[in-house]
């Protein structure tokens, strides 16, 4: 009986990784798509690991692991070897750490070689031939990363030589275009998928600039103490650096407004107003941010007040509201005014 082989297929959930899994698939080869997360890509699908599988099955016929790398991804962002793309995505390191750590996985998971749904000359900065070979040669797996879609314009990989996959099944894609894609997914009575647009907030224009000035010191938390939390609170509602020091998150809607009760921490304190539409607050990392008592207490009126200035107004005017304070595990309630005056637009990041 001849033994099954299985591949490791990089798994974006874009059209491409999809094909690329599919394509190798078609041969006889158990498919395992391991999908990557972290706090800039895909981190909901940790709140239903097994919806996202029964979903990926459904659509796609494929199995797929669900692996979250947020702690060693937030160190890979200090230093990334080469460098920045137009924002502040590092996508050529990104690319790597994922290969080498797909690669050790190749062992736990029994396969024989990896996968890749990248097309050759397709994106500028991490697709060209020579930065796919520094990819293939920096993340350890110039052998074993088979790209299926764009394979007939390589050199064969140990897979094709070995004749674990025929080579004359693979494919011949380049550049930008997406038309061959489509035609190869209806092929496969595959209807539904992705839209091309980039997924991940390193490369959103807004965004990319907050997570810059944190990684490079220009945040009240220093580089050293970023954590996890901090990343999530970045890409939640509007944020403000608040005269005392402190760092206020404020939601715009209701879905922030349930991050950041998700998001407090022990030394966090939210504000909110349990009776009256408006947004939730978060002063974050208090322990850290404050060694003055008074500074504190001083910050923690002008958070009050911004609850209540961006609260839904009465008669359209602002009005006094019932604020709850949640802080070091107590809660409390105060009448607020809401705050006056201009200023606070100098504190929005």
């Amino acid at each position: 009986m001849t033994k099954e082989v299985t591949a490791l297929s990089l798994f974006s959930g874009g059209l491409d990784s999809i094909l690329a899994s599919r394509v190798v698939a078609s041969q006889g080869i158990k498919v395992i798509a391991v999908k990557f997360v972290s706090p800039f890509f895909d981190y909901d699908i940790l709140q239903d690991i097994q919806g996202y599988k029964e979903k990926i099955r459904k659509l796609y016929s494929l199995d797929v692991f669900v692996e979250d790398i947020t702690e060693s991804y937030l160190d890979l962002l200090h230093h990334p070897v080469h460098g920045f793309g137009k924002n502040f995505n590092p996508c050529i390191d990104c690319k790597i750490f994922m290969f080498e750590r797909a690669r050790r996985m190749m062992v736990e998971l029994g396969a024989s070689f990896l996968i890749s749904g990248e097309v050759l000359g397709q994106r500028p900065m991490s697709q060209r031939r020579d930065t796919l070979n520094v990819i293939e040669r920096d993340s350890g797996s110039r052998d074993i990363l088979l790209r299926p879609l764009s394979a007939r314009l390589m050199r064969p990989t140990r897979a094709e030589e070995q004749g674990l996959v025929d080579r004359q099944k693979l494919l011949d894609f380049s550049g930008r275009g997406r038309s061959r894609q489509i035609a190869l997914a209806k092929s496969y009575g595959i209807s539904e998928f992705p839209a091309p647009a980039g997924g991940c907030r390193l490369a959103d224009p807004i965004l990319s600039k907050r997570f810059a000035a944190i990684y490079g010191g220009d945040f009240v938390v220093p580089p050293e103490k970023i954590e996890t939390a901090d990343i999530l609170c970045l890409m939640t509602g509007r944020q403000f650096l608040l005269p005392g020091g402190g760092w206020l998150v404020l939601g715009r809607d209701e879905m922030d407004n349930d991050r950041l009760t998700s998001l407090k921490r022990n030394d966090d304190i939210l504000i909110c107003m349990e009776s009256h539409p408006g947004p939730r607050a978060l002063l974050r990392r208090t322990s850290l941010l404050y060694q003055d008592r008074a500074r504190l207490a001083a910050d923690m009126e002008l958070a009050m007040g911004l609850v209540v200035r961006y609260a839904k107004k009465v008669d359209g005017r602002h009005v006094p509201q019932k604020i709850v304070v949640r802080q070091d595990g107590e809660t409390r309630t105060i009448i607020r005014d809401p705050l006056v005056g201009e200023e606070y637009p100098d504190w929005m990041i």
